[in-house]
């Protein structure tokens, strides 16, 4: 409960139970919780990063470093922690990667912003000079950003190892390198000038068993369903494909209708008519020359046995994302009547064979002509280790699409954003007044960037930073942190390389995150609504208490 005083007479403002925390402590709480949140996933970045193992409520585990799955898994509850979550789902949501760097950043933001408040620089001030710092930081990793073409394949190689690195065991990014970008360049669209990548278009399938080396990319689509009839052939070469979406089957009416059968001969030609109807179905199927059906909806069991006398291969319930998939990947065309069903509404594949993993059985539709969607198998001993690949494939394919559709890219190691901790310190001196000070701080919280990469490897923070400016006052502007060697070395000549969407991204968001939480001198939260341990006990008919 809060009051005012007037007199003598306290003046109730707000409800019983309300919490209000305001000005300096206020602000001193949130960037705690903020700086809270920055410190959990800061062990996690970089090649040598460590991992984080989360449990939740129900005892499953998963063991990952990547920033974003590691803050949607934990259930934060302070508000200002939250709006840090928040940098890392937009982070991943528009670039896919850099979900680390942003959070870090922004708790480093805050944590120096802090420093300015104690010595009694207004958070407005602050906050509009990283507003300006951060608008020059991004100039500037235009201006060294270099350009990439989709033809580079090597190029594209690099950021899509880079990506991984900083993720997956051993040998993941060597394995899985090739197959990103051979499937982030087989699905890319020109429109107009520029190209598009949209990954929802390669298909991630994990199965467990093998190991990872026996991970592959499918030229085509993996369905994750079986043959519905065993006497289907269970491979099919120069598949004609008919993508089906309505039910091989007799509907019931959507109206309340009553059948009278009053002898058995009725009935045996009201069974044969649906006979006759299941036939038709499959005749026309064959008639257009399809040899193999994927239906969205259900077979009826009479069809399925009219369809393997054809020799059709037929699976059913097929989700509509994988009949999607199928029609850019084979040419086929999704029709929903099956009257209208033609042979120009046909797909091809060099093959259609089911395969079993385990227990599982998958089909593979692979040899298309010219797929405009692929997918990726992944194996793997263990389920966590497939999960986590998932994860690392994930991020790959964002890095490489940013670059496709963006065309430049940054070298990795700390190295861009050192140099831009450089032109900002020299911006700040041109700027002059108390905003110079928010800008002189910014170009530090850059800095924990390269000043992490090296205290994860187990370097010394401090040697590392104060080489790095040496480095870059000398123009050698691709200066980092290489943590493999352990030593500050030309990072695009080692072939780290990252997307600049990614970095341009993370330091807005960071900004964004960080000035929103200055921002707030009051904090006024609601009493917790009290939620009964248990029902009410009822009385019973004795006038007893029930249990």
């Amino acid at each position: 409960m809060v009051a005012a005083q007037i007199g003598s007479v306290p003046v109730l403002i707000l409800k019983e139970g309300t919490q209000r925390t305001h000005g300096r402590e206020a602000q001193r709480v949130n960037i705690m919780a903020a700086l809270a949140i920055a410190e959990a996933v800061k062990t996690t970045l970089g090649p040598k990063g460590m991992d984080k193992m989360l449990v939740d409520t129900l005892g499953d585990v998963t063991i990952t470093n990547d920033g974003a799955t590691i803050l949607g898994e934990i259930e934060v509850q302070h508000p200002a922690a939250k709006i840090m979550v928040e940098v890392s789902k937009t982070q991943d949501e528009e670039v896919g990667d850099g979900t680390t760097t942003s959070v870090v950043l922004a708790g480093e933001l805050l944590k120096r912003a802090e420093e300015l408040i104690e010595k009694n620089i207004h958070p407005t001030l602050i906050v509009q000079g990283y507003k300006k710092a951060a608008e020059k930081a991004v100039e500037t990793l235009s201006k060294i950003a270099i350009g990439v073409k989709i033809d580079d394949e090597e190029a594209l190689r690099k950021i899509a190892f880079t990506a991984m690195n900083s993720k997956a065991s051993a040998g993941i990014p060597n394995i899985f390198a090739d197959m990103v970008v051979k499937a982030i360049k087989q699905i890319a669209e020109k429109r107009g000038d520029k190209y598009v990548a949209d990954i929802d278009y390669v298909q991630i399938v994990k199965k467990q068993g093998g190991s990872v080396t026996d991970s592959m990319l499918v030229y085509g689509v993996i369905v994750d369903k079986e043959i519905v009839h065993p006497g289907m052939p269970k491979k099919i070469t120069d598949a004609k494909i008919a993508l089906i979406d309505a039910p091989l089957e007799i509907e019931k009416t959507e109206i309340d209708a009553e059948i009278r059968i009053s002898d058995p001969a009725q009935m045996k030609a009201f069974i044969e008519e649906e006979g006759r109807m299941l036939r038709e179905m499959v005749n026309k199927i064959k008639a257009v020359g399809a040899n193999v059906v994927f239906c969205q909806k259900g077979i009826d069991d009479l069809a399925q046995h009219y369809l393997a006398k054809q020799g059709i291969v037929a699976l059913r319930r097929v989700k509509k994302s994988d009949m999607e998939k199928l029609a850019r990947a084979t040419g086929a065309r999704i029709v929903t009547n099956l009257d209208d069903l033609t042979p120009a509404d046909l797909g091809y594949a060099k093959l259609v064979e089911e395969r079993r993993f385990g227990e599982d059985k998958l089909t593979f539709v692979e040899g298309c002509k010219n797929p405009r969607a692929v997918s990726i198998l992944i194996r793997g001993g263990l389920q966590r280790v497939v999960d986590e690949a998932e994860r690392t494939l994930h991020d790959a394919l964002c890095a490489v699409s940013d670059v496709i559709e963006d065309g430049r890219i940054v070298a990795g190691g700390g190295a861009p954003e050192m140099e831009a901790a450089k032109v900002l310190r020299e911006y700040a001196t041109s700027v002059g007044g108390r905003e110079q000070l928010a800008i002189e701080a910014f170009a530090d919280s850059l800095e924990v960037i390269p000043r992490t990469l090296a205290e994860n490897a187990g370097l010394d923070p401090i040697d590392i930073i104060v080489e790095l400016r040496s480095r870059h006052e000398k123009g050698d502007i691709w200066a980092g942190v290489d943590v493999v060697e352990g030593k500050v070395t030309n990072m695009l000549e080692r072939g780290v390389v990252e997307p600049l969407a990614v970095k341009v991204q993370a330091i807005k968001s960071a900004v964004e995150a960080s000035s929103m939480i200055l921002r707030i001198d009051d904090v006024i939260a609601a009493a917790k609504t009290s939620v009964p341990s248990k029902a009410p006990e009822t009385k019973s008919e004795e006038g007893t208490e029930s249990d």
